[in-house]
């Protein structure tokens, strides 16, 4: 968060933090209360717990449930690909033709 993304954020511009309890979860939370310092608009993926320790700071949490940490990165993957595909879509992006994406490998 330091130096670049920090002067990046502002009012307009979500910050999207996955903040599952743990830890690493307090310095998680140290970041996400300077983003909400600056303006920037929280959302929160995370568990019951680390939601209702971010619930001043968050503008929308998205609850998911407890497990093992070893799945966590799983779980926390899929809600996180369907926010972008749905925002993508909003946007008006083709999911299916991303720009720039080589439909081959060459290799020398």
């Amino acid at each position: 968060m330091k130096h670049g993304p920090i002067a990046l954020i502002d009012p307009a511009v979500p910050v999207i933090a996955i903040a599952p309890s743990g830890p690493l979860f307090e310095k998680t939370a140290s970041n996400l209360q300077e983003a909400a310092a600056r303006g920037g608009q929280v959302i929160v993926f995370s568990d019951a717990a680390g939601a209702a320790k971010l619930k001043g700071i968050a503008v929308e949490t998205v609850v998911l449930p407890d497990v093992d940490p070893f799945v966590a990165p799983i779980l926390y993957a899929i809600p996180v690909q369907m926010l972008a595909y749905q925002v993508a879509v909003l946007k008006g992006t083709d999911v299916d033709q991303p720009r720039n994406l080589a439909k081959s490998v060459t290799v020398e």
